[in-house]
């Protein structure tokens, strides 16, 4: 072999070095790189990257660990505690608050807003402290309004003179809804759908809806004006102001009382002055009675306030306190007035059709004699209360004609509970037949009265289910303090909270806004086992409950 040939296979041997050198360079990098590499599933990886043939060192061994993530237990799920809850005593207890006249509120001559507002809180004060859940507040007495509306003017009862606003400026009907609310209490809106003008509401003036809308109004014989309820305007106001009342304000319920067309001794005993309605109605060709049309004028009225109402809200209650006799002979036996042919009131078709969430008739008089027998009458008017409709009739709190009145609204109660099981609940007119009458109030905080209730539900009026509220206990020394909380707090108006001490239930009912409360840890001798809470909502219906042991 020739020397140029050895030189060149020195040199091809040389290459081929630098060549196969920087091909393991590369690949050690690309390795140490991949090491690093998080997706890299290793546990241990021993790497030994080629000898560098032009080198007798050797590269050291390169040694890595990835920890795998330690597996964790899922936290026990608790299981939750069911328990056998005793029934919660369920019963409508209302009172009408009257403005007309300034009969319970505000005291005539008192047009301090602050004083107004010191009244309101000492009646809803009075109310809960009593146990009653409900109060029917008077907003519209004659056409005018203790709210602020659009469409009617400030009250005379209100101000001292109509259309003028209270100062300091304020809202009555907002205040009393919030204070009620505070106080647990549902609050209704009690309006007066046909009377424009009060005899006791001062001068007529222009401010008044008498002088606004005088095609629509009446002059009665004893000074008082009334809407004409055949004349379609009047029915498209009523309704405007009723729906105005249902949108902008957070209430409970509205409230007609029993006047339709007036009582005959208003208009001195003579007619009704509707013959203007009458002739027009009969030229358009008109087939109804005179007494027919009228009823129906109301029956039509009566249909779409209670239809508007359940489109606007649908939990906003419709109650109606019609005179207690539909007409006499009904039952057999009841003698008095007629509402059906003198106020052209056709209550009876108003329960049977449903068109009402609670119906009140005053029954005014005492459970005997029978001649208007309080228990007579209210066993009719449930015989005719088809749809199932709420039936608490209208108790004479403050004049019934007997010797010990007391009992008698006791027995009365008493009666009511076993006639209407279903569903019990009275109204007592009014709240001045309890704040003037000690002996009234003590009768019923020492008997039927002398723990709170729930409103009865309302099945027909759809909700949507409420959801269970948390429960938090804290062990303390002598006690276990609960604290609870919803994720729907808006759609709470009540809490009852439940403690068990050994075998015994007990429970209390608590306004929305309370959301703790220390038990005691023994009672009577007794451990403190368990603790429940369930939310209310609105219309009375239960949420389910959430329970955990005290111990």
């Amino acid at each position: 072999m020739s020397l140029k040939t050895i030189k060149n296979l020195a040199f091809l041997f040389f290459i081929l070095s630098v060549i196969f050198m920087s091909c393991a360079s590369r690949k050690n990098k690309k390795a140490a790189k991949e090491l690093k590499s998080p997706i890299v599933e290793v546990v241990k990886t021993d790497v030994i990257p080629q000898a560098d043939p032009a080198s007798a060192a050797s590269v050291p061994l390169i040694t890595t660990t990835q920890v795998k993530p330690v597996a964790t237990k899922p936290a026990p799920v608790e299981e939750p505690l069911r328990v056998d809850l005793p029934l919660i005593s369920r019963e409508f207890r209302g009172a009408w608050v009257a403005t007309v006249a300034n009969i319970n509120w505000p005291t005539r001559g008192n047009f301090n807003s602050e004083s107004q507002k010191r009244e309101a809180i000492q009646l809803l004060d009075f109310l809960k402290e009593n146990n009653f859940n409900a109060v029917l507040f008077q907003v519209r007495p004659s056409a005018d309004a203790l709210y602020e509306s659009p469409y009617e003017p400030w009250s005379y009862f209100l101000t001292g003179e109509t259309g003028k606003r209270p100062t300091p400026f304020y809202d009555p009907l907002s205040f009393w809804v919030e204070e009620a609310h505070k106080r647990g209490l549902e609050l209704h809106v009690w309006l007066n759908p046909y009377r424009a003008h009060h005899s006791s509401g001062g001068a007529v003036t222009n401010a008044s809806m008498v002088r606004e809308a005088p095609e629509l109004v009446v002059r009665l014989r004893n000074g008082m004006y009334w809407f004409d309820p055949a004349n379609p305007k009047t029915q498209d106001h009523a309704a405007k102001v009723v729906l105005d009342i249902v949108k902008r304000y957070d209430i409970d319920g509205v409230h007609f009382d029993d006047y339709f067309y007036p009582y005959a001794e208003y208009n001195g005993g003579a007619d009704f002055p509707d013959d203007a309605s009458w002739s027009t109605y009969k030229r358009s060709g008109g087939s109804l009675s005179r007494g027919d049309w009228r009823r129906d004028n109301v029956n039509r009225f009566i249909e779409r306030v209670y239809r508007e109402i359940k489109t606007e809200k649908n939990y906003v209650k419709f109650g109606i306190s019609p005179f207690g006799i539909w007409k006499p002979g009904y039952p057999a036996g009841i003698t008095g007035s007629s509402q059906y042919d003198e106020l052209y009131a056709d209550a009876k078709l108003w329960l049977n059709k449903g068109w009402i969430d609670y119906f009140t008739p005053q029954l005014y008089w005492p459970i005997q004699p029978t001649r208007q027998s309080f228990t007579a009458l209210l066993r009719w008017w449930q015989s005719e209360n088809v749809h199932q409709r709420h039936l608490w009739p209208g108790l004479n709190t403050v004049e019934i004609r007997v010797g010990n009145k007391p009992q008698e609204i006791v027995n009365q109660i008493a009666e009511t509970r076993k006639i209407v099981p279903e569903s019990i609940g009275a109204v007592h007119w009014s709240i001045a037949g309890l704040t003037k009458s000690p002996a009234m109030t003590q009768a019923l905080k020492s008997g039927p009265y002398a723990h709170k209730a729930l409103i009865p539900r309302s099945p027909w009026l759809k909700s949507n289910p409420l959801l269970a509220p948390s429960l938090l206990l804290t062990q303390q020394t002598s006690s276990v303090f609960a604290k609870w909380l919803h994720k729907q707090p808006e759609q709470v108006f009540l809490w009852v909270a439940y403690a068990q001490y050994g075998d015994t239930w007990e429970y209390e009912i608590l306004d929305k806004e309370q959301s703790e409360r220390s038990f005691p840890k023994t009672k009577d001798g007794k451990p403190l086992k368990a603790v429940v809470i369930r939310a209310i909502d609105r219309l009375g219906n239960e949420s389910d409950y959430i329970a955990k042991k005290a111990l």
